[in-house]
């Protein structure tokens, strides 16, 4: 547990918990709020990236006929919405937090400027990145590594459904093997759909270990004590 300064990433789904009929589940995002909480009592400085998924997904808006452009910042701005709903959780946690938009949202949240994101992690303060990258086309999980290196994080962090990455969907395939370590290149090659290749790529070129771990196990695979997965050169 060496780790300074990290990057988590969190799934919007994860944020309707298990009751998939509603958008917001409190005690899913206490949750959530609970193990960030945990990281910042350790003296790690912590960044969220979020999706915005249980609202608004970006890609089937505009299968559904929305102009895709517009679709993707429909998705940006589910995912503001998602980081406010965390963010009153967790200062109600006594948490100090400052929500970070890269879509310019004066009233609701701070422009991101990476300076002033890095000085307010210095100061103990979760950084909630929100609205993507604030540009559309690019996912959460592109944001999330794109921050993670800006920021100079030490390890970028999927929180996820399941225990790390497999040969197959352990899902849908029984027989599917968990990988505790990985290259880069190997996720890109075998296709695995850990998350997209523009993330993928920009996690490689820049030299930034990912983990793929469980949500609600981000302590403890941080410390070892649990599977996941490491992606690295």
């Amino acid at each position: 547990m060496d780790y300074k300064r990290i990057v988590v990433k969190v799934s919007g789904e994860r944020f309707a918990g298990d009751q998939h009929e509603k958008v917001f589940d409190v005690h899913a995002i206490e949750d959530i709020a609970g193990e960030i909480k945990a990281l910042v009592d350790m003296g790690i400085q912590v960044g969220v990236v979020i999706g915005g998924g249980n609202i608004v997904r970006g890609k089937e808006a505009a299968a559904a006929g929305i102009i895709a452009a517009q679709a993707h910042q429909m998705g940006m701005l589910a995912i503001v919405i998602n980081a406010l709903a965390l963010q009153s959780v967790l200062e109600g946690q006594g948490v100090q937090t400052r929500v970070m938009s890269a879509l310019t949202i004066d009233t609701v949240a701070e422009p991101y400027i990476r300076r002033r994101a890095m000085r307010h992690m210095e100061k103990g303060r979760v950084v909630l990145f929100a609205a993507g990258i604030g540009n559309p086309f690019f996912s959460s999980d592109t944001a999330g590594a794109l921050r993670a290196i800006e920021i100079g994080a030490e390890i970028y962090v999927k929180a996820t459904k399941v225990d790390g990455i497999y040969t197959a969907d352990p899902v849908k395939d029984p027989n599917a093997k968990h990988l505790a370590d990985i290259s880069y290149k190997d996720v890109l090659v075998d296709d695995l759909k850990v998350m997209d290749g523009a993330a993928i790529s920009l996690c490689r070129e820049n030299h930034m270990p990912l983990m793929v771990c469980k949500v609600g196990d981000v302590v403890k695979a941080l410390k070892g004590e649990a599977k996941c997965t490491i992606v690295h050169e």
